[in-house]
């Protein structure tokens, strides 16, 4: 048997074979967990059968659901825009304090208006004058804040009542004490506007007027304008106040002095300053470098001085906020005026010569800073020059006047202008456990060098205070005052005719320290009212705050406060 094929030449072909990249992965090597042992004796696992033995079990235990612990905030204080305090006491004294402020435009309008009064119809055994008296405030102001700044508008007005009841003991008969017309009454009005803008050259500004008279024809006028110019610098600021301040008026009567009451008092000054100063500040030194340029006129008399005073002021962090050594000197011509002496003294005769002060400087040095969180204090040294410096000074006993007001029988006072030098030492403490109770302490010693080799008329060589608050819980607070006045001197004497005053009989009077403290307490019956009680005078002197003139003893006044949305 025989095979045959056909043969026949196919020829050559090239085939290319493409395949994509299918990469794989080769299992991994693993270990075991029971490895194989060459060990001719192995030792095989025991096989352990596990069994369940259930016994059903009765339970009423249902386990609480967790929950937050919660902290528990302090309800709100309710605050109210309207307030009314009322109060009564010994001496017949009472006190009435009214005060409402109402927002405007979502706040950024609001008008403010208060009222104050307090009075005394209690008399003191020791004169036989009346002693009454009543202070009575009224001020309205309205107030406009934007996102640039703010502006106002203010108003008051003020009556008081006052006695010159200070009579020398043993001097006057009944006859003459029942002629004396003792009583005094002051008035005053007020208008103001003030303004302040952020980021802008002309920062703020501020102009007030006041009209002031008594009961015996004395009146006076008085004008002040304030403006301030800021321009930053790239370090420093650079700043430019202008003042200008006039004041001018008239007594109908003359001088206590004079044995005849036959011309009044007229004074008019004005002043105009420009106080240019540039500030440093660098890590922790802050300098003030500035200069007060004042020209100041007496009006009256067509007189002028031109006045340049020092405006320096220096501070540096020495411990950080534990020792701060400051310093600086100044000066200034202070406008001199009848409603801030009868503020001062209300005991002044309506007969005053009205001139301004220069003060040459004033240069200061002290340590300030906090010992501990809650405790801060303040030491200082100073010493200063003033040329026609007032001094309040008994009025003479003058039995040739005649005058429509009993004031010409040594009972009043007047100014006595003197170039007076003081070195002074002031110190205070100030200490708040927390935001329920604080305490503060202060001193101050001076040391008085006249031109005239006076003393110091009625300037008291050392002067102390303390007060405190506290309060206790939510409903209790308390609080205290102290104070302490060392010996001053006075003069008494008698007008002579045809002689100048320091002619005059006279001896001098040395007034006693004194001491006095003061305490309130009060409870809250609710948010919106309250009572309270005061209590003046806890010593029982009858000390002598000005010559001849004593003070009441203790005296207690308690009353009632109600808050109220109006």
């Amino acid at each position: 048997m025989s095979i045959s094929a056909q043969e026949k030449d196919l020829g050559t072909e090239t085939v290319t074979v493409v395949k994509p990249y299918s990469p794989t992965v080769s299992d991994a090597f693993k270990i075991k967990s029971v490895p194989l042992l060459n060990d001719s004796v192995i030792q095989s696992k025991k096989e352990i059968k596990y069994s369940i033995f259930s016994v059903p079990v009765a339970s009423t235990f249902t386990p609480a659901k967790g929950k937050a612990a919660t902290v528990q905030k302090a309800a709100p204080e309710k605050l109210f825009n309207s307030s009314v305090s009322m109060g009564l006491g010994n001496f017949n004294n009472a006190l009435l304090d009214v005060y409402t402020s109402r927002d405007i435009d979502r706040g950024n309008q609001r008008i403010d208006v208060g009222i104050n009064h307090f009075s005394s119809r209690g008399d003191l055994d020791f004169t036989p004058l009346d002693t009454d008296f009543y202070n009575t405030d009224i001020d309205a102001a309205y107030s406009n804040r934007s996102r640039d700044g703010d502006w106002g508008i203010s108003l008051g007005a003020q009556h008081q009542l006052y006695n010159w009841y200070g009579l020398p003991e043993g001097v006057f008969d009944e006859a003459v004490i029942a002629g004396i017309d003792e009583q005094q009454q002051y008035f005053s009005a007020e208008l103001g506007a003030q303004f302040q803008q952020e980021n802008a050259v002309f920062s703020q500004g501020g102009i007030s007027f006041k009209r002031f008279w008594d009961s015996v024809e004395s009146g006076e006028n008085r004008a002040i304008l304030t403006t301030l110019l800021d321009f930053p610098l790239s370090q420093e600021s650079f700043a430019l106040g202008l003042k200008a301040d006039y004041v001018s008026g008239e007594f109908s009567n003359a001088d206590v002095n004079n044995t005849a009451n036959t011309q009044g008092i007229s004074y008019s000054q004005f002043q105009v300053g420009l106080s240019p100063s540039i500030l440093i500040e660098k890590d922790e030194l802050s300098i003030s470098l500035g200069a007060n340029l004042v020209y100041g006129m007496d009006m009256e008399n067509s007189e002028g001085n031109f006045y340049i005073y020092p405006q320096v002021t220096a501070s540096y962090k020495l411990l950080d906020e534990i020792v701060i050594v400051y310093g600086g000197v100044s000066g200034q011509l202070y406008q001199n005026s009848y409603a801030d002496f009868v503020g001062e003294n209300p005991f002044v005769s309506p007969t005053l010569s009205i001139q301004p002060t220069d003060q040459q400087y004033n240069a200061e040095l002290g340590f300030k800073g906090q010992l501990f969180p809650n405790l801060s204090y303040n030491v200082r040294g100073s010493y200063k020059a003033e040329n026609r410096k007032p001094l309040f000074k008994l009025n003479p006993q003058n039995d040739f006047r005649d005058d429509e007001k009993g004031y010409t029988y040594g009972n009043s006072f007047e100014l006595f202008y003197d170039d007076v030098r003081t070195l002074g030492i002031f110190g205070e403490l100030n200490l708040d456990v927390n935001r329920n109770f604080s305490l503060g302490v202060n001193a101050s010693v001076s040391e008085f060098d006249t031109e005239t080799d006076n003393p110091a008329w009625n300037l008291p060589n050392l002067k102390g205070s303390l007060f405190m608050d506290y309060q206790i819980d939510e409903h209790w607070f308390m609080g205290a005052n102290l104070f302490y006045v060392g010996e001053r001197e006075d003069l008494s004497s008698v007008v002579i005719p045809n002689a100048q005053p320091a002619d005059y009989p006279a001896s001098v009077l040395t007034l006693d320290a004194y001491f006095d403290a003061n305490a309130h307490l009060g409870y809250r019956l609710s948010n919106q009212l309250s009572i309270f009680a005061k209590a003046s005078n806890l010593a029982n002197n009858d000390y002598q705050r000005w010559a001849n003139f004593r003070v009441q003893s203790f005296q207690i006044l308690a009353g009632v406060t109600y808050k109220f949305d109006f």
